[in-house]
């Protein structure tokens, strides 16, 4: 039995301090951040390996590939990309142990991979999304809460950044020298990317909102209940998000935003290796899915144009 001692609360809370895998679990978190890995991974990977281990009850040595099965044919019901996010937190813990020496062997060399259609991007409508960031809030909601909503998210728009990179984002990140902005991003894997500012009506926006929040430096989202402590969280972005589409009764995505501004690049002629450099994306074949929906686009207009053949004939 692992000795009872200090874990992370959640897992504490949700597991218990004498699971076996408690101790486990936690020095394998807390290995991820030392290596750098990004908050919202290891939240990602700490829920899929608690699920797994209230299904696993036994020690880190009696962990085998039988009751790997077993966890991923209880998730049949789930998305492909699903199942694969939770065979990646599992085995990618598996490995840790086996670094460890605390497995003699690897259980996920016997686990077949699963396998993720290559499903297009959904891109945003661009003048809905504004539509919907510029509703009415509650009265609760400042007009500095509103500007900073709407700057962060016209920000994983102009940038084609995601959610976690917006968030995370600092004043320092900002190069605002006229006619050449940039911003840094911090991407997954510890990568940063300089990305250019070149929407002119952003760049003013973005300007009002420092300049009334008067931020010289320091996380450049920052939480009302923090004051001028710490940046708007992952989680709290997409709750504001979700507030904002009730109102407006819509449903969108901020992921969507960063969709919609790499097929817009796409499709007025820039390269694949542009847009790669520009999303941060590792490897050009998830890049190469916007090109794919730019030949959807193209479909779509031959066959309006060909309807408009008919009619005419």
């Amino acid at each position: 039995m692992v000795e009872v001692g200090t874990v992370d609360p959640v897992i504490a809370e949700q597991l218990g301090r004498s699971h076996p895998l408690a101790r486990h679990l936690d020095d394998f978190l807390t290995d991820l951040a030392n290596a750098g890995k990004s908050a919202h991974t290891r939240r990602a990977y700490r829920g899929d390996l608690i699920a797994f281990a209230a299904h696993h009850g036994e020690e880190l040595g009696e962990l085998t590939a039988a009751p790997v099965r077993a966890f991923l044919a209880e998730l049949a019901e789930l998305s492909p990309a699903s199942r694969k996010r939770k065979r990646a937190a599992i085995a990618s813990f598996a490995k840790w142990a086996v670094r460890h020496d605390l497995l003699a062997a690897n259980p996920m060399d016997r686990i077949g991979t699963v396998k993720v259609p290559k499903n297009l991007p959904r891109p945003a409508d661009v003048a809905k999304v504004l539509a919907v960031i510029c509703s009415r809030r509650p009265r609760k909601e400042t007009p500095l809460d509103r500007l900073r909503d709407r700057v962060l998210f016209e920000t994983a728009y102009v940038c084609g950044a995601r959610a976690s990179e917006v968030c995370g984002l600092y004043v320092e990140d900002l190069d605002l020298r006229l006619d050449d902005e940039h911003v840094r991003i911090h991407g997954k894997g510890g990568s940063v990317r300089t990305v250019l500012l070149d929407d002119r009506g952003y760049v003013t926006l973005l300007k009002l909102y420092l300049a009334r929040a008067g931020y010289t430096a320091g996380p450049l989202f920052r939480a009302s209940i923090n004051g001028r402590g710490g940046p708007l969280s992952y989680d709290a972005a997409h709750h504001r998000r979700q507030s904002y589409c009730a109102q407006a009764r819509v449903e969108i995505d901020i992921h969507q935003l960063r969709h919609a501004h790499a097929t817009e690049l796409i499709n007025v002629g820039v390269s694949i290796k542009a847009v790669r450099r520009r999303l941060g994306h590792a490897s050009a074949e998830t890049t190469q899915l916007y090109a794919l929906l730019d030949d959807k686009v193209a479909d779509a207009e031959i066959r309006a144009a060909r309807r408009r053949r008919d009619r005419a004939t």
